[in-house]
């Protein structure tokens, strides 16, 4: 990038004629070079080389072009506060060198009257090439800023997403756990009792052992079963059942296998469904 600059800026260097000419064209290209990391700055020496021309009376050269590509750097990079300041020293600048200069090319409203009209259009088209470039520069900061604040925007999204995702994350793996804690404590608990039961009954009948036996092995192959389903929904089995959580129309099924545990059990329905 620097080295087509430098290629773009050495012929119009070289196209003034007098060594002040060439020092001018160079005072105004070089700050160029930090037009965007430093524009301020950049716009700062222009300016002081523009005055110092109008000061010393020094032709206007090629490179007063710069003019412009500083106005627009300043309006793409800069401050608002520094925007804004170089359109007006820009403007000021521009119209006061035309007062300088306007004699040497024909055109000064101090000598001829019937070269006013022709002064002020010059101005007015003068002026008018300062405001466009400024306003496109405007415009590309505009658009930049538009355009980080739609980036901006998509991180948040996405970060909020990550954190939807989590919290869905989090709350399924506390509906899980609170399954899995429900199959394990009925299941013991049933376990326990039918275990419990069957060493007390055996001593006074022999038979009740072997029905007790049955139903905890039946309650543990349930149990079981409930342990690998949940499991197998942590893994992300498509092919694992996901039905819902025991609902009160399970009741009756809980209750037949308590039942079936010997434990003297009642259940009762008051109202109607609507």
């Amino acid at each position: 990038m620097t080295m087509l600059f430098l290629l773009l800026v050495v012929p119009v260097v070289i196209l003034a004629v007098k060594p002040i000419e060439m020092l001018a064209s160079a005072g105004l290209v070089l700050p160029l070079l930090w037009r965007r990391s430093r524009p301020v700055f950049s716009a700062g020496l222009v300016a002081a080389v523009s005055v110092l021309q109008i000061i010393f009376y020094v032709i206007p050269v090629p490179a007063q072009v710069a003019v412009l590509i500083i106005l627009y750097a300043l309006a793409a990079h800069a401050p608002r506060w520094a925007s804004l300041g170089g359109l007006a020293v820009a403007s000021v600048g521009c119209f006061a060198g035309l007062l300088r200069y306007s004699a040497d090319f024909g055109i000064s409203p101090f000598e001829v009257s019937a070269s006013l009209p022709l002064f002020a259009i010059v101005a007015v088209l003068v002026e008018a090439l300062v405001l466009l470039c400024w306003a496109f520069g405007d415009l590309a900061r505009n658009r930049r800023l538009t355009l980080q604040a739609l980036e901006d925007r998509t991180r948040r999204l996405e970060v909020e997403r990550q954190q939807e995702r989590d919290l869905a994350a989090a709350d399924e793996r506390s509906h899980i756990a609170l399954e899995m804690h429900d199959i394990v404590a009925h299941s013991l608990s049933v376990i326990i009792t039918q275990a419990d039961g069957a060493r007390y009954a055996s001593a006074q009948d022999h038979t009740v052992a072997p029905a007790t036996l049955g139903t905890i092995a039946e309650t543990g192959r349930s149990s079981l079963r409930e342990m690998r389903r949940l499991l197998g929904v942590l893994r992300g089995d498509e092919e694992t059942s996901t039905r819902p959580l025991p609902a009160l129309a399970d009741i009756a099924a809980l209750i037949e296998t308590v039942q079936h545990a010997g434990l003297s059990t009642t259940y009762a329905v008051t109202g109607t469904n609507r």
